[in-house]
């Protein structure tokens, strides 16, 4: 069993880990700023709203990465100005590369989402991808989101992990480990080299996951931190476990040597899986039996 790590230690393994996944987490993750990149983020955006998506002049993104959630936002019209911050150096360089080669302009800020160094009152819009289970006090983070949104304004978290859906997941990734050899002999490609980031991202990955959420958690948390109109809901099932299996597979074997016709497959086929997710699914079945769950609320007008 790993060693019970403290909360300071959780933000320097997040740090350092971050660091030294960036320079190819694009890549790893299937990062897209195109169409399919946008239509997908706004997508995210409308299902935590259970609206159509307004405008917002003034956005802060908490852990934003590479920026994958806040650029395609900005790229689709919906964001005005925009600060994206994160506990890694490392993220925030290539999120400034990004968007300087898509013609954007974001400000980028370091910062520890439980410490914010912004003034009180000061975005319209706090958004995150995939970033709150990595918080070790997500209670006190909250207080800072409620401190430094306006009132009226918007909060929306997407991309969570689900307890009982990460659960589910295991299943694939079990079964498509267990298939991979065959898999990569019917292939014809080699197995994969050592990873990018080498031994420590490897040891590091291990221990940035501090939360998995049930619907209840994410609502109790965003509740007791002043915000109403709580709603949370589910997102990828279908898509999720055919996702994981490809994913899994293909950690396995040498990039260079995946065929194309296997790529096209995979990304088209995961494409697909969403949009029945999202259309016969998301709006019928229980969001904790999702592999991601979605949060929005709001700071109550003054």
């Amino acid at each position: 069993m790993a060693p019970m790590l403290t909360a300071q230690q959780i933000r320097e393994a997040n740090t350092a880990y971050h660091d030294v996944a960036a320079e190819h987490y694009d890549s790893k993750w299937g990062i897209d700023f195109g169409p399919i990149g946008r239509q997908q983020v706004r997508a995210k955006l409308e299902k935590a709203l259970g609206a159509p998506a307004p405008r917002f002049e003034r956005s802060l993104e908490i852990g934003s990465g590479t920026g994958y959630f806040t650029l395609n936002l900005m790229l689709e019209g919906l964001i005005g100005h925009a600060t994206c911050s994160d506990i890694s150096p490392g993220m925030l360089q290539t999120l400034a590369a990004n968007a300087a080669q898509l013609g954007l302009d974001v400000t980028t800020q370091v910062a520890d989402a439980e410490r914010l160094p912004f003034a009180d009152e000061s975005f319209d819009l706090i958004i995150g991808h995939a970033v709150l289970h990595h918080i070790p006090d997500l209670e006190r983070a909250m207080l800072e989101f409620d401190r430094v949104l306006a009132p009226g304004g918007t909060l929306v978290f997407a991309g969570e992990p689900s307890r009982h859906g990460d659960r589910l997941a295991g299943v694939p990734k079990r079964a498509a480990k267990a298939a991979a050899p065959l898999w990569r002999a019917a292939l014809r490609a080699g197995r994969a080299p050592a990873p990018a980031g080498g031994e420590q991202e490897e040891r590091l990955e291990r221990v940035v996951d501090v939360h998995a959420f049930d619907p209840a958690t994410l609502r109790a948390a965003a509740a007791q931190a002043g915000f109403t109109d709580v709603r949370v809901s589910g997102e990828e099932l279908l898509a999720n476990w055919f996702g994981w299996t490809n994913r899994t597979l293909e950690a396995t074997a040498d990039p260079d040597e995946v065929p194309w016709l296997w790529r096209q497959f995979a990304f088209r086929g995961y494409v697909a899986l969403q949009r029945v997710d999202g259309t016969l699914l998301e709006g019928h079945l229980p969001p904790a039996i999702f592999y991601n769950l979605l949060v929005s609320a709001h700071k109550a007008p003054e």
